[in-house]
């Protein structure tokens, strides 16, 4: 019994792990080695549930049913490495039609080695049901594997998740991507908003100008594509462009947050006065700090430009029961900058930041400092590096940032 409990607590702490590192890919406080560490404990469960054997299996299968993605991960990655069609099946059924739990299976292809994922995706990607395709085309895109004619046929497919799915697989995997540029551009005016939305983000990676414009529609509160659009289009629009619209966000309140992102997706020193003066409000205050950080490379706490939390500033939720507000502080993981601190040194360093040219963490964006990033940074310098990476070198796949830690440092290393 005590065994039994012990195998019963791997498969508990897996699924646990997983949405820690689900989180962590995207935290501003993570960098590559934390997430190698993370992902070694994840590992070590996973490896316990694989020496169990059939009783790994059966602890995996007894969490099969609950809501959680998480507790789809363990069992995917078993299921998948012991080539059992059944263990598979048993996972699909309990995923279902659920796309949020679908999320565990496709991270588990993207956990194993790409040759022992291909069988189980070309399956996937063979199956007569659009929502297994998708998983298939999601899992390969995850290896950045291009799925040859099955990528075609998404493109054209009725679906409109696996569609989507198969749109912004374009952009990520590069290759190949001019020859679909016209199935992106058909797909711009879709009734579907994630169509659009995916059409849209490949075809200006791949450099479409058109493209860019539209991304633009999506930048905006209500839709949840906005991060992304935004950290794609001021990436991509022109000087005299970028600046004009980063104006027009900053002009309502219910879009300034995103003119603060926006301004560290541009890597503009010149605007490096204006987010300092957003410093000085409680909620703009972190996000203005860490677009500070993205331009200038100056960690506020290493640098000693940290402030403390003001006094009565609340946000996100609380224990009060009658307080509405259940969501979480977007940037509860970012520290607080001290403007006046924070003006001197840029006062003492802005010489240093010349010309039209664009920064990130200090340094003009050339392609051996995004490698350097890519090796060095935290999670979203990685992302943003990744990003800019594929807009110079249209082509090549995207890098992926949310990939296991293990197989990161090794690609890392050898680029």
């Amino acid at each position: 019994m005590a065994i039994k409990g012990i195998i019963a607590q791997f498969a508990e702490e897996s699924a646990f792990l997983w949405a820690q590192r689900t989180r962590a890919v995207g935290a501003p406080h993570f960098s590559l080695h934390d997430l190698v560490r993370l992902d070694e404990r994840l590992e070590a469960h996973i490896d316990g549930l694989r020496v169990a054997g059939e009783a790994g299996w059966d602890a995996c299968a007894q969490v099969l049913g609950s809501d959680l993605p998480g507790d789809c991960f363990a069992p995917a990655i078993l299921a998948l490495e012991s080539g059992m069609p059944s263990r598979v099946q048993a996972v699909l059924d309990a995923i279902g039609p659920d796309r949020t739990k679908a999320c565990g299976m496709i991270s588990a292809f993207g956990w194993i080695p790409g040759e022992q994922a291909d069988p189980q995706i070309n399956s996937l990607l063979a199956s007569e049901a659009p929502f297994h395709r998708y998983i298939g085309m999601a899992a390969t895109t995850r290896h950045r594997r291009d799925p040859g004619h099955y990528l075609d046929k998404a493109l054209v497919d009725h679906d409109p998740l696996l569609k989507a799915c198969a749109l912004q697989s374009v952009g990520v995997l590069g290759s190949r991507g001019m020859q679909h540029v016209p199935f992106l551009q058909e797909s711009f005016n879709d009734a579907d908003e994630g169509i659009r939305f995916a059409a849209a983000w490949s075809a200006a990676l791949l450099g479409d100008g058109r493209a860019v414009e539209i991304l633009r529609s999506f930048v905006e509160p209500a839709s949840r594509f906005r991060n992304k659009a935004l950290n794609l289009a001021m990436r991509s629009l022109e000087p005299a462009a970028v600046l004009a619209w980063q104006q027009e966000l900053a002009k309502s309140p219910e879009t300034m947050r995103l003119a603060i992102i926006g301004v560290g997706a541009t890597g503009s020193h010149a605007l490096v006065p204006w987010l300092i003066a957003r410093m000085a409000i409680s909620d703009h205050a972190r996000a203005a700090g860490e677009a500070f950080t993205m331009i200038t490379g100056a960690d506020l706490e290493r640098e000693g430009l940290a402030g403390t939390w003001p006094d009565g500033f609340e946000c996100g939720p609380n224990d009060d029961p009658e307080d509405d507000n259940v969501e979480m502080d977007p940037d509860g993981e970012l520290p607080w900058p001290n403007a006046d601190l924070v003006a001197q040194w840029w006062d003492r360093h802005q010489g240093a930041f010349a010309g039209g040219a664009r920064y990130l963490l200090g340094k003009p964006i050339t392609v051996p400092h995004l490698r350097f990033v890519l090796q060095t940074g935290l999670q979203r310098h990685r992302a943003a590096a990744a990003l800019e990476l594929a807009i110079m070198q249209p082509g090549r796949p995207l890098f992926d940032v949310r990939a296991p830690g293990f197989r990161q440092r090794a690609e890392v290393q050898n680029a």
